[in-house]
């Protein structure tokens, strides 16, 4: 019957006399949060290294997330120069701390801690970090479609239309009013990038539709994760959360934020 060894006895014993293991499933999606805006510690884990090998960051980078249609998040801590003459990705950042200079050709944009930009897929573009800098991040690494370069940066204060509520179906409260605007649409992917805001309201648990890097710029929401913890991401703080991820949405209050979504 043959031997295995037991990692818990240090021993080799016959297999008859261990139950086999099962493969670990594969883990359900869920909500990563990638950082708070105090830069306090979070429970996410991270993977250190370029996402593939077109990634222009290499052990600046960490992944909490990437799936095989290759978006990924995560975070980004860099703090020099770096040249790139066509950026592998089109990419959203959200700076948490220090500041980033992004240039491209004759334009140039300063991004701060609590502001964000894209990088176009096929951009290029220097970047310039200030020592110790911090940046949440959301990639397309695969194209689907042709390029998109340059550089946009994303005004938390842009105007903003009224857009779709959430299903009626799914409401706990009354439907809220919500407003939004794709500041950047991608041609290379899905990607959508943009502010939207929303009037309080509570809806059910739900698998989300889409994948989404969220940043709050105003407000707080309780994220509650169906059979599992509960959330709060409180202004400045940017999450993750992955296509199919069961959760509840409360806010009791205005919530204003920076999207991508794909």
């Amino acid at each position: 019957s043959g031997f295995v060894y037991n990692a818990e006895s240090g021993a080799w014993e016959r297999s008859s006399t261990l139950q086999l293991q099962e493969p670990d499933p594969m883990p359900q999606p869920t909500v990563l949060l990638l950082a708070r805006s105090d830069l306090s510690p979070v429970d996410t884990e991270f993977t250190t290294g370029p996402i593939d090998a077109h990634d222009s960051l290499d052990n600046e980078r960490r992944t909490a997330f990437i799936d095989d249609q290759g978006i990924a998040a995560g975070l980004v801590h860099f703090g020099t120069s770096l040249s790139v003459a066509a950026y592998s990705y089109t990419e959203m950042l959200v700076m948490h701390r220090g500041s980033v200079t992004l240039t491209s050709g004759t334009e140039s944009l300063t991004i701060k801690t609590g502001e964000s930009a894209v990088i176009g897929r096929g951009t290029q573009v220097r970047i310039d970090a200030q020592p110790d800098s911090l940046w949440a991040f959301c990639a397309s690494t695969q194209a689907s479609g042709p390029d998109k370069p340059g550089i946009t940066a994303l005004d938390r204060l842009a105007m903003l239309t009224p857009s779709s509520p959430p299903d009626p179906a799914i409401m706990i409260s009354a439907l809220p009013q919500c407003r939004s605007n794709n500041l950047f649409e991608d041609s290379a992917s899905t990607l959508r990038i943009g502010v939207w805001d929303s009037t309080p309201y509570e809806r059910i648990s739900r698998p989300h539709k889409i994948h989404e890097l969220m940043n709050l710029i105003e407000g707080s929401v309780e994220l509650s994760l169906e059979n599992g913890p509960s959330l709060t991401v409180n202004t400045g703080d940017t999450v993750f959360v992955a296509q199919g991820a069961p959760c509840k949405w409360t806010s009791t209050a205005y919530v204003r934020k920076f999207y991508a979504v794909t």
